[in-house]
């Protein structure tokens, strides 16, 4: 099974800054621990809100907004994608996920299962 481990946005602004050594550090190596393991499929950091794009659809059909998208709890700034045995081992995975924004800063990550099409999908009927 796979899952996404999405990293969300700190609450401040999106600054242009890179995390510290330690953290990066902490990063480097749980994601070489899932490698190892042969659970890491992607892993990746996003750029600031202001760098991508928005697709919003509504009854006047599709339109583009440039950058700052949501509020600061709802952006993304990361993700890992894993492969895992199953819903336990991937939470075991993600409860080893270094602090994303640093040891003393809020953070949050969500874990999700990802379907593909044969998959059968929450709330659906088979």
């Amino acid at each position: 099974m796979r899952f996404l481990i999405i990293v969300k946005a700190c609450a401040e602004p999106e600054a242009d800054t890179r995390p510290d050594a330690d953290l990066t550090a902490a990063m480097a190596e749980f994601h070489a621990a899932l490698a190892r393991d042969g659970a890491l499929l992607d892993a990746a950091s996003l750029a600031p809100d202001a760098e991508g794009w928005c697709i919003r659809y509504g009854e006047a059909g599709p339109r583009v907004e440039v950058g700052g998208f949501d509020e600061p709890g709802q952006r993304i700034s990361g993700y890992t994608l894993i492969q895992a045995r199953s819903g336990d081992e991937a939470l075991e995975w993600a409860r080893r996920f270094p602090t994303p924004h640093g040891a003393s800063r809020p953070a949050q990550i969500e874990v999700h299962p990802v379907l593909g099409p044969a998959d059968p999908h929450p709330g659906r009927q088979a």
